[in-house]
């Protein structure tokens, strides 16, 4: 009964596109509608609790994680506030310069800011992930291309860079290194053993290092740092995660210069090159089809772990590198395709821990999901996100509560509280990508997947007003109320800020004879899973990158 009565009203409201200056006045920046009664609970539910994570924090409005996390966090918040700020912008700036006005002289960022009685304080003893240069270039088109934001980004990736290079090649052997947990913010990962959780020093954790230092400093260090024997841990690290870190610094600086006329994007683009063609020599085994971190007597640490997802968020591997971790282990129901994707260990592997807790041993992360979406996205695997997305958000459509793990298992989620900010975003972002409308830089992207829901999703754009909207298997694009294109469920439609097509993209599992209707002009396409597609009059196939399934 319900369901026909969902589907009375989604007619109703399908009728017609939403007025462009009605959207602007209700000060609705995304719109969601949907019959799928479930998936519209849980959408409001993220909406609501989104807010909930709103914080002051001195001059900043900020997008705290939540659920309990009232800090600020490198790993998190640069890339939550982007992913925010198509809701307020303003998050979407606080988020990133927040860090970027604490980085110190000497290039290092914090790895966490708190915020007691609106006074903050920057903690420096570890990295806790960075997550802030690409949200940070997507951020300023959103804001309109600042120069000076865009200056300000420039000059503190190139600080952090050189600063990595400066400290965290500790052997000078061109791979960067890990020098306590807290660097890649794998919260009590049993990966690496027992070592550190912070290391809030310039020198590396070697033991010699430590024996040279001032008897108060050493106390301090054995004290407060360590709980079992100094002399038994592996550290340094050499590690894909700091590595990426560099790659993703260079990456953007690369890019800036290209867009804003500097004419330092080839040397950029080839610095940067250079740390991806490293990161392959010392820490990827084409045998094992994956990248694995080294000790520090250059011994493979073989414990196959997420992180290699967490590169092609930073997009360090090259387009072989990804396609080989996708087919030989992402979609292997034995080790990181579980019923509830995504493990931080691999569920084969011996040091898999299913710990309901904050642990990177294993349980899947709301932060790996959010990760997750750019990093299939950079080398075109749109089905096996799409799988990833349905797989996630029916999951979370059973429990309608925002944690930060799920069993793998079974699904379950842990016991924190509800309100995670990296699992809010997530289940946000997989509704764009899958259901409605995202931006990146001066590209729309109009998804829909095969469903027999309808929907409308409308979202505003600085002046302008985008709403995509079904009418049973046609899915409508309008700008400002006017029509500009319509399709056939099972695509992604690519057009710039104008709606001029520009190209297309297979987003389904399966081939989808499809049909775009654009200028007057019918245009029929056979679209592949993973392929791409460019618009000059008609569809030509850019790429088609193999699709591999769940086994």
């Amino acid at each position: 009964m319900m369901k026909n009565i969902l589907f009375i009203i989604a007619i109703l409201i399908f009728t017609f596109p939403i007025n462009a200056q009605e959207a602007s006045e209700n000060n609705q920046p995304v719109c969601f509608i949907i019959t799928d009664s479930r998936l519209q609970d849980l959408y409001n539910h993220a909406i609501e609790k989104s807010k909930q994570n709103l914080a002051r924090f001195g001059k900043y409005k900020v997008l705290v994680e939540g659920a309990g996390y009232n800090n600020v966090w490198l790993e998190t918040q640069p890339m939550g506030g982007y992913m925010y700020g198509k809701r307020d912008p303003e998050i979407a700036r606080n988020n990133i310069e927040i860090f970027i006005d604490y980085q110190r002289s000497d290039g290092r960022f914090p790895g966490m800011i708190s915020c007691e009685n609106g006074s903050l304080k920057a903690h420096y003893g570890w990295f806790q992930g960075f997550y802030l240069a690409e949200p940070a270039f997507e951020s300023w088109f959103l804001f309109g291309k600042d120069k000076k934001f865009i200056r300000k980004v420039y000059d503190s990736l190139q600080a952090f860079d050189d600063y990595l290079w400066r400290t965290r090649d500790s052997n000078k052997n061109g791979c960067l290194e890990i020098w306590c947990l807290g660097d890649a913010g794998e919260d009590n990962s049993v990966r690496l053993g027992k070592i550190p959780q912070c290391w809030p020093f310039d020198n590396p954790p070697l033991w010699n290092k430590i024996e040279s230092m001032p008897a108060n400093k050493r106390k301090e260090i054995i004290q407060n740092l360590f709980q079992d024997s100094i002399k038994t841990y592996l550290l340094p690290v050499e590690s894909m995660d700091i590595m990426s870190y560099s790659y993703t610094c260079r990456d953007v600086l690369a890019k800036i210069a290209y867009e804003s006329g500097n004419d330092r994007e080839i040397f950029w683009r080839t610095k940067a090159d250079e740390v991806k063609k490293a990161l392959k020599g010392h820490l990827w085994d084409s045998d094992r089809h994956a990248c694995y971190d080294k000790d520090n007597a250059g011994k493979v640490i073989n414990i196959l772990i997420h992180n290699n997802l967490r590169c092609m968020y930073f997009g360090s591997f090259n387009q072989h590198m990804a396609d080989e971790f996708i087919r030989f282990h992402l979609m292997n129901k034995k080790e990181f395709w579980t019923p509830f994707p995504l493990p931080s260990i691999a569920v084969s592997d011996k040091m898999f821990k299913n710990e309901p807790g904050n642990d990177w041993s294993g349980q899947p992360q709301g932060l790996t999901y959010q990760r997750s979406i750019r990093a299939l996205e950079n080398y075109n695997h749109y089905a096996e996100l799409t799988l990833l997305g349905k797989a996630f958000l029916g999951n979370l459509k059973k429990y309608n509560k925002f944690t930060q793990q799920y069993d793998p298992f079974t699904g379950t989620p842990n016991q924190s509280p509800d309100g995670y900010g990296p699992t809010i975003l997530a289940t946000l972002e997989f509704i764009s990508r899958m259901y409605g409308i995202h931006i990146t830089q001066n590209k729309i992207y109009w998804s829909c997947i095969l469903t027999n829901e309808e929907l409308q999703y409308t979202q505003r754009y600085r002046k302008t007003v985008l709403q995509m909207k079904t009418n049973k298997n046609k899915v409508n694009c309008y700008i400002n109320g006017k029509k500009i294109l319509s399709f056939n469920k099972g695509l992604r439609i690519i057009t710039d800020l104008n709606g001029k097509l520009t190209g297309a993209a297979g987003i389904e599992t399966t081939n989808v004879h499809t049909t775009i209707y654009y200028n007057h002009q019918t245009y029929k396409v056979n679209v592949m899973p993973n392929s791409t597609y460019t618009f000059n009059g008609k569809m030509n196939l850019l790429n088609n990158i193999p699709f591999y399934k769940p086994f």
